[in-house]
Formats: structure tokens, C-alpha cells, sequence
């Protein structure tokens, strides 16, 4: 879908998804699909994409600067140090979504990305090694001629 970006004398292509929800649209513009090789952004996104399972991508971008604090500035060092007790008052926490598992799951997330960042040096070369450290871009037009799944995917 093409848009008049107000803020720049060019147009750009938008999807339709982002609505007109501002902060949809500021994440959609400014970070979706730009490639990503600092491992602290990667475990960001590691934790807020493990939120939104089940919820709206929105849902987890208002809470976003609440994860943020909650899991110490998205250190996956400090996070895979959290305890029980931890997990206790993450659970009170209104800031994030207040999920067991997934608080659990975010800390068991930075343990084993640690385990890779010492395998591969960083958790980025390990993911963009499957891509040979280029991004995908298959020149599809159109939403419904992305494939569902890719041999790289799998």
C-alpha cells in the first residue's frame, strides 16, 4: 500500500497491518523487517516476540518500556540470573503481561542464549548463519505470494 509519509517528501510502501495506530505504524516504519546483528536487540525482540504468543503485536508494544525494566534493560546476562522470587514479582508486575510460562520461558530464553553466544561467538552470527549473513528478499509484491514456509525456515 503506498502512503504520503507527512514527514519527508517521498512516499513510501507501507503494509496494511499497521492500521493507523501510531505506534504500530512508528514500529512498522522505523523497525520491521530492517535487519538486526546486535546480539542486546535480538534478545529484545527474543522476549517481546515469546510475549506476544497468543496476544496482538500492539498489546506487547505498549508494554514494551515495562519489559524493559522488568528484565534488566534486556540483559540476557542479568536475566538468566533471575530467580524465583524473581519470577514472584514479575508475576505482580502490571507492566508486562503477567504469564508464568512466559516469564519463565524468557528466562530459560536467555540461558540457552548465552549457551549459543559461547558456541558462536554471538547469537547473531548463529542466526545469520543460516542466511549467510545477507537477508532474504524473495521481490514478492503482494501478501499472498509469501510461502508459508521456506527451506531455510525449516
Amino acid at each position: 500500500m503506498r502512503i504520503n509519509d507527512t514527514n519527508s517528501k517521498f512516499e513510501k510502501t507501507r503494509c496494511e497491518w499497521p492500521t493507523s495506530n501510531p505506534l504500530l505504524v512508528k514500529y512498522h516504519d522505523k523497525e520491521w523487517g530492517v535487519p538486526v546483528k546486535n546480539d542486546k536487540k535480538i534478545f529484545e525482540f527474543l522476549v517481546l516476540e515469546s510475549a506476544q504468543a497468543g496476544l496482538s503485536w500492539i498489546t506487547v508494544l505498549r508494554k514494551r518500556e515495562g519489559y524493559k525494566k522488568a528484565f534488566a534493560g534486556f540483559d540476557p546476562k542479568r536475566v538468566a540470573q533471575f530467580t524465583k522470587q524473581d519470577v514472584a514479582r514479575l508475576i505482580k508486575n502490571p507492566a508486562i503481561i503477567r504469564n508464568r510460562l512466559k516469564i519463565e520461558a524468557t528466562i530459560n530464553n536467555a540461558k540457552r542464549f548465552l549457551e549459543i553466544q559461547k558456541e558462536f561467538g554471538s547469537f547473531s552470527k548463529y542466526m545469520w548463519g543460516f542466511v549467510k549473513g545477507m537477508p532474504m528478499d524473495g521481490k514478492r509484491k503482494k501478501l499472498k505470494d509469501l510461502p508459508a514456509v521456506t527451506k531455510e525456515a525449516e
